[in-house]
């Protein structure tokens, strides 16, 4: 069991350290998602209740699109250098490295935007309660589209331009995601319930986690054979 522990660590530790280390990877979906939502109000309109309006889905197809822009690199070095192939060999299990290396991913790319969608949701004019809202399905959504989104990597790791077959992948994947977010966080800007939409997130959230690592896992080996 310790020796579970400390592999798991190593491997975040290592991650986390390369994601460091490689600090303009690390900064582009974060300047990709901001520039994407900061572009609506002098592509869109800057009135104040349009922007209020289209706000749920600007910040959510902006977090969706930089999810997709992260994922590409989340198993290739790993992949190249025969690191994912001693992993796979390895006596750990194979899905609890997965949810390792896929919280790593999360920890540098989704949480950044966590961070900075209260900012982009006052300049989108987007109440407090809506800004909330959007935090809460953010904090949920985001892991989804990670797990889901590793799915698509490890399918089309061994192709050598897999980008555009991972999106065609995962996109239709991603929408009952949108669909939840976008609705709580219009509910909470109109000062309705958001409970059921938050529930919805949240199991959708404790799926991904126990049955995708595994799908994951299996879909490593086949690209690694």
């Amino acid at each position: 069991m310790n020796g579970l522990v400390f592999a798991l660590w190593t491997l975040v530790r290592r991650d986390l350290l390369l994601a460091f280390r490689h600090r303009g990877e690390l900064a582009n979906p974060l300047l990709f998602f901001l520039m994407i939502v900061s572009l609506y109000p002098l592509g869109v309109s800057p009135e104040v209740d349009l922007l209020r309006r289209i706000a749920p889905g600007v910040i959510w197809i902006a977090a969706l699109l930089a999810a997709l822009f992260s994922l590409e690199n989340l198993f290739r070095s790993d992949y190249e250098d025969g690191t994912l192939e001693q992993m796979l060999l390895g006596v750990y299990p194979v899905p609890l490295l997965v949810i390792a290396k896929i919280l790593t991913h999360w920890l540098v790319s989704a949480l950044p935007m966590l961070l900075l969608a209260p900012l982009l949701g006052v300049l989108l004019s987007m109440p407090p309660a809506a800004i909330a809202a959007m935090e809460l399905t953010l904090l949920l959504g985001t892991p989804v589209l990670s797990f889901v989104g590793a799915f698509g990597v490890a399918l089309t790791l061994g192709l050598r331009r897999g980008g555009i077959l991972l999106t065609l992948l995962v996109m239709p994947l991603y929408i009952p995601v949108l669909i939840f977010a976008t609705n709580a966080i219009t509910a909470a800007s109109a000062g309705l319930p958001i409970e059921g939409q938050i529930y919805f997130l949240a199991a959708m959230a404790l799926l991904a986690l126990t049955l995708t690592p595994l799908a994951i896992a299996a879909a490593l080996r086949i690209s690694v054979s």
